[in-house]
């Protein structure tokens, strides 16, 4: 640069006994063109280094990865070995020890909630389906107009599959996973069932009122000749056959929705003798059941190393929601599946892949199952620029490089069905009602309204359980947290801030703008599997 600056200064100094005129044209285009030669020589520097991941991504992979998603069902977030359980999970354990452990990862508190907004990207508020679970006997679904992950994956060259629960509708042949962008299907489209005899419901069911039937089909046909096999071993050994039989020309979406860890509680003997040590016997029992789903989740990645696949793959564990008051263990949370609670929404999920760029770490970024939508169309180099308005956000930045999330905030739900008797929870047009039954997380900070299910918490030990229970008036709608803080929901802090109680309250009234009315129709007895050749399946 010194140099550069005499250099001139010298040409300057002869040209002054020229025109003037021509003095000054001349300084100004070398001046120009010392700044333009400094600007080329710092374009390495930092503060021109470009921010898009997506040049790291394209250098690290020439093709589109193949995406693996395993979902797991009802698994609490105390249940892995490295939240410290006691239950053995080596193969979890050290596949999220290779990746990225997403340690402030929200999903929804029962079943169908958290599919939907994994396969649309878009809270449940927006579709009509923020009331319990897509049921077996009620004509609904998610709309057909809402698009699918794995039809934007298809439409960008990837093969589809589903393997084990589906459990988005199926009362039309348009609601089943064939018709929703998946190429193939094996598994179940009902909520539960007995894990041996593929039926529903288990074979201890008491209540004359459930239908009984098969919920078991490939492809479109029910399987007949499965009876006997349990179910994780099932759908493992179906998820290890297309691995192997991948067109190795076109990228491969695999979603592996294991009915494991749901009621009822079955299992091997053979993983129940793992646990002799357990007095108690359903602690027992479900313990042997993670065992089981561990040591398929290890099959079915050995499988993708075997065939090549792992070193372009994206594997993502992802609980659907929180352990049951029955089983499992979502210590030291509060509450359990079915609830607004940490416990039944805070979820157990990592991701391991080569594509990240940092490996073997804890993130504590803000993400939600409605983030996968938009993360793993980016993943393969896809676009959301034609679907409907998403909720979710691409956060593999966040995941990847450990950058901050884009989400700051989640809503959890507003469900204005769920209602204690002799209440109006409806909101109207002035401030949003706190006696509807909602949640939301915004920031440090999370407020639940309406009659939430008191919740709790429970010390699981090999003996037994023990509940400890809140000291909340059963009278109480409005609760507020700071969950940095307080993560297990001990210090409600509403009447310490009424500012921030009154700005979440506003938030829920701007978000319940945007809802549709809950579409909870009544049952069907059409939908009896008895008029149905004993399956389960469309009924109109």
């Amino acid at each position: 640069m010194v140099l550069r600056i005499g250099l001139m200064g010298r040409a300057c100094w002869v040209l002054l006994h020229r025109r003037v005129g021509l003095f000054i044209v001349f300084c100004t285009v070398l001046l120009v063109l010392w700044q333009l030669s400094s600007l080329l020589t710092d374009v390495d520097s930092p503060r021109f280094v470009k921010s898009s991941r997506s040049d790291t991504v394209a250098n690290k992979r020439k093709s589109k990865p193949h995406i693996v998603f395993i979902l797991a069902d009802d698994y609490g977030w105390n249940d892995i070995g490295y939240h410290g359980s006691f239950i053995q999970t080596p193969n979890l354990d050290r596949l999220a020890s290779e990746g990225v452990k997403l340690e402030n990862y929200y999903v929804q508190p029962i079943c169908s909630p958290s599919r939907e907004q994994l396969m649309t990207g878009r809270y449940q508020i927006h579709y009509g389906l923020q009331h319990s679970v897509i049921t077996h006997d009620r004509p609904h679904g998610l709309p057909l107009d809402e698009v699918t992950l794995p039809q934007k994956l298809k439409d960008n060259g990837y093969s589809t599959h589903l393997v084990g629960k589906w459990h988005l509708g199926f009362f039309r042949r348009e609601y089943l996973p064939l018709r929703r962008g998946f190429d193939t299907f094996y598994g179940f489209l009902t909520g539960g069932e007995d894990y041996w005899s593929h039926r529903r419901p288990n074979i201890y069911s008491t209540d004359a009122s459930e239908y009984h039937g098969l919920d078991l089909r490939d492809q479109d046909k029910p399987v007949l000749d499965q009876n006997g096999t349990y179910s994780t071993h099932l759908f493992q050994r179906k998820a290890i056959d297309i691995i192997a039989h991948h067109d190795r020309n076109k990228p491969m979406f695999l979603y592996l929705s294991f009915q494991a860890v749901h009621a009822p509680l079955q299992v091997p003997d053979e993983y129940v003798e793992k646990y002799k040590d357990v007095q108690h016997i359903l602690i027992k029992k479900y313990a042997a059941m993670v065992t089981a789903m561990d040591e398929a989740v290890g099959n079915v990645t050995d499988a993708l190393k075997d065939s090549g696949l792992w070193d372009n793959t994206v594997l993502i564990f992802s609980t659907d929601n929180g352990a049951r008051r029955s089983a499992g263990s979502n210590w030291p949370l509060r509450g359990w599946k079915n609830t607004l609670w940490e416990g039944g929404i805070r979820g157990v999920c990592f991701v391991t892949s080569n594509l990240l760029e940092r490996k073997g770490t804890k993130s504590d970024a803000l993400i939600h199952i409605s983030d996968w939508f938009p993360t793993l169309i980016y993943l393969s180099h896809g676009s959301t620029h034609d679907t409907k308005p998403l909720d979710g956000f691409d956060v593999w930045d966040s995941i990847s490089t450990g950058a901050k999330s884009p989400r700051e905030e989640i809503l959890l739900n507003i469900d204005p069905l769920k209602c204690k008797m002799g209440f109006t929870c409806a909101s109207g047009g002035g401030n949003f009602n706190t006696l509807t039954y909602a949640a939301i997380r915004s920031r440090d900070w999370k407020l639940l309204t309406g009659f939430q299910d008191q919740g709790g918490w429970k010390h699981r030990k090999t003996s037994g359980n023990h509940f400890e229970k809140p000291t909340d008036s059963p009278n109480k709608h409005l609760w507020l947290f700071n969950i940095k803080n307080d993560p297990q929901e001990r210090t409600d802090l509403s009447e310490k801030y009424p500012d921030v109680v009154q700005d979440l309250l506003m938030k829920l009234k701007t978000y319940n703008r945007t809802a549709v009315p809950p579409f909870w129709p009544p049952r069907d007895l059409r939908a009896n599997p008895a008029l149905h050749g004993d399956v389960f399946g469309p009924w109109l």
